[in-house]
Order: C-alpha cells, then structure tokens, then sequence
C-alpha cells in the first residue's frame, strides 16, 4: 500500500501564494506519475499538474504561469507552489501517485490522498 500525505493548504487572500506539500510512504517499488488534482463544491475533480518520474510536467491552463509542480524522487514527495492565487482556486486539492508496490508488481495502481482545503478570499 501507498499513504500519502498532503500539507501546506490554508486560508489566504487573492494574490497570495501557497506552497503544498505530498510525501508517499509505503513498500514502494516505483513510482511513475506524482501530482495534484482538486475539487471545487459542485465541481467534478480536475487536473492541476502532474510530474512524470522523468521530468515531464504537465499543467491545466488555468493554473500555467501561476502555480509550479516539483518532485524529490528521491523523498518521494511533490510539491506545488502556487503562486497569485485567486478565488476560483478555492478547492480541496488531492495528491495523486501512480506507483507500483511490492504487492502489486507488475501492475501499477493509482492512490490517492485525503485532499487539503485551500481557500482564497476575495
């Protein structure tokens, strides 16, 4: 199994920056895909921004230029700093991990964790 655990998410104005933070633990193998989705009330989940293990980053439109996902493979935790923030990015965002275990290889599964409350005031 995967635990991952997300901080950093908090209550700040419009234009203000956030940084999250997703650590994975567990018997981990491998671990492909790390990144951020997020759920608006009455809103279906979406994409924020993903990272591959090699490098790739890939953001939604509505966040390219503001927020900046990041990886330590090597702690196995991503991040994202999310910078001129503004209401509509009021959401629980979700870490996700694409990750192989011990019990699962070959197969790769996907976990994700609790989600974190962010807040922009207007």
């Amino acid at each position: 199994q995967v635990q991952l655990v997300e901080s950093g998410g908090g209550l700040v104005q419009t234009g203000g920056s956030l940084t999250l933070s997703c650590a994975a633990s567990g018997t981990i193998f491998s671990i492909n895909t790390m990144g951020w989705y997020r759920q608006a009330p009455g809103k279906q989940r979406e994409l924020v921004a993903v990272a591959t293990g090699g490098g790739r980053l890939t953001y939604s439109d509505s966040v390219k230029g503001r927020f900046t996902i990041s990886r330590d493979n090597a702690k196995k935790t991503v991040y994202l700093q999310m910078n001129n923030l503004k209401p509509e990015d009021t959401a629980v965002y979700y870490c996700n991990a694409a990750a192989i275990t011990l019990a699962t290889m070959p197969h790769e599964i996907d976990y994700w964790g609790q989600g974190t409350q962010v807040t922009v005031s207007s």
